[in-house]
């Protein structure tokens, strides 16, 4: 009954690529959408993780919507201090039943969706997980309030877990330099959580000591996203730094990664592309083109990998694929606006003047 504002961060490059990314929602969006979209760019940029499409929820009344429970506690005069309080699982709901299928008719999203919250969102976090566990496949509460209502979330979470054999999500939770309730429940629920081990469920808790209650979200974030996306890097050899096992290394390590998430995961066109370019660097040329060729065909839409495959018949001396392979990347790089155009065009006019050469020397 009241209008709200989110706010949506999408991954670099997504209006031209036609990619699908998983999606985390965050409570506080306002607050947390700069930091976190900048720390999910970063690990995706140094292959930790993979890009998503970031929701930062803005707030209407906080405290109504991230407490599970009412609070009665009451002020000098009488008056409940927090009357609004209880309201988690209708925002819940608005989340599930409204926001979630926005984001899911608007972008292009993977069945996969990450839900992070601090303090109170951290309390309403848990709680979601606790409740609908099958809205999400992970979580990350930062400082949770989990003191709350004579710390609900963990007798709620014996019941839960008691005679739960299989729990397939990651919940990674932290606490800063905090003391009283917060603390103790901190302390509890983690105990709580070590007398229980569902096949399939992976937790961590962390406390940073050198972070206060508002400066312990940036790296709670950080590290709970390379807990969720542990193993995400691509394995390499240890003296040379190759991609272990080529194109089909990098093949079964995503499928194996695409079982752990629950979605397939295609190969990113930079590692493709790094492949081919280090079996040519090594002379292998067959196999460098197959990779290039991989690539041409899984990002059709790409100039560069246009532009990479026409490098690798070049070195080969097959120079008509090599024209034609430049024509197409620099007929791309002019449509979609790349800021390599002017080395498509530079490619393209050298293997021009080469054929030409060519033409000259055998009389043709």
């Amino acid at each position: 009954g009241e209008e709200r504002t989110v706010l949506v961060r999408t991954p670099n490059g997504y209006e031209r690529n036609g990619q699908r990314y998983p999606v985390l929602y965050m409570t506080d969006g306002d607050g947390h959408i700069q930091h976190t979209s900048g720390t999910v760019e970063f690990l995706a940029r140094n292959g930790r993780m993979p890009e998503m499409i970031v929701v930062g929820i803005t707030n209407t009344d906080r405290m109504r919507d991230l407490s599970p429970t009412p609070n009665t506690a009451t002020r000098p005069d009488g008056k409940l201090q927090f009357p609004t309080s209880g309201g988690a699982d209708k925002f819940l709901k608005f989340i599930e039943t409204e926001l979630m299928p926005f984001i899911e008719a608007k972008y292009r999203v993977q069945p996969y969706r990450m839900l992070a919250g601090h303090s109170l969102g951290g309390l309403f976090a848990i709680h979601t997980m606790l409740t609908r566990p099958e809205l999400f496949n992970s979580y990350i509460a930062v400082s949770p309030s989990l003191q709350w209502d004579n710390q609900l979330m963990a007798k709620r979470a014996e019941q839960f877990f008691a005679n739960r054999k299989e729990f397939k999500k990651t919940l990674f939770f932290t606490l800063g330099n905090e003391q009283g309730g917060i603390a103790a429940g901190y302390k509890n629920f983690k105990e709580l959580l070590g007398k229980y081990k569902p096949e399939g469920f992976v937790w961590e808790a962390v406390q940073m000591e050198d972070e206060d209650h508002g400066s312990v979200v940036l790296r709670s974030h950080y590290l709970g996203m390379r807990k969720e996306f542990d193993g995400w890097q691509i394995p390499r050899e240890s003296t040379t730094g190759l991609v272990a096992g080529g194109l089909k290394g990098a093949e079964e390590h995503y499928r194996k990664l695409s079982q752990k998430l629950g979605y397939t995961l295609p190969l990113p066109e930079g590692l493709v592309n790094q492949i081919g370019y280090q079996m040519m660097n090594a002379g292998k040329m067959e196999e460098a083109i197959a990779a290039f060729k991989s690539n041409v065909e899984r990002y059709p839409a790409s100039a560069n990998v246009y532009d990479s495959l026409a490098e690798a018949y070049e070195r080969g001396d097959q120079l008509d694929l090599a024209k034609l392979n430049y024509e197409k990347a620099y007929t791309l790089g002019k449509e979609t606006g790349s800021a390599n155009v002017e080395i498509f065009k530079a490619n393209l006019d050298r293997v021009r003047e080469k054929l030409k050469q060519k033409g000259s020397a055998t009389g043709k």
